[in-house]
């Protein structure tokens, strides 16, 4: 499905929802910390700290930080490969699934409420 919107409803949008987060009592993730769990969260695993960096063009210790925050939430576990110690495997939680599906109802009510 191909939503078309204006530059200003774009933004609105953006707008809208990050404010919702703000404003709700949910964990307060960073714009990296969110892309970090939706590239987990949406593309097909398994995911490494090094793949993650790769993908995302930053460094590991940034991956390593984000990682740090968001298993303290319980959004995302990590664990040593078992098959290659030098990877650390990422993985999903129930968690970090309801967080996400919260996440996209609510930028689906946002894009509702805008059409309006």
């Amino acid at each position: 499905m191909s939503v078309a919107l204006t530059t200003e409803q774009a933004l609105r949008l953006w707008h809208d929802v990050n404010l919702a987060l703000v404003r709700d009592n949910q964990p307060d993730l960073s714009g990296r910390q969110v892309s970090i769990l939706l590239t987990v969260y949406l593309q097909a695993p398994p995911h490494t700290v090094r793949g993650l960096a790769e993908k995302l063009s930053v460094s590991k210790p940034v991956i390593t930080r984000a990682l740090d925050a968001m298993g303290k939430l319980d959004l995302v576990n990590r664990r040593r490969d078992v098959e290659d110690r030098r990877n650390v495997l990422v993985q999903r939680t129930v968690k970090g699934s309801l967080y996400v599906e919260y996440l996209a109802d609510m930028i689906a009510e946002r894009a509702r409420t805008q059409q309006k």
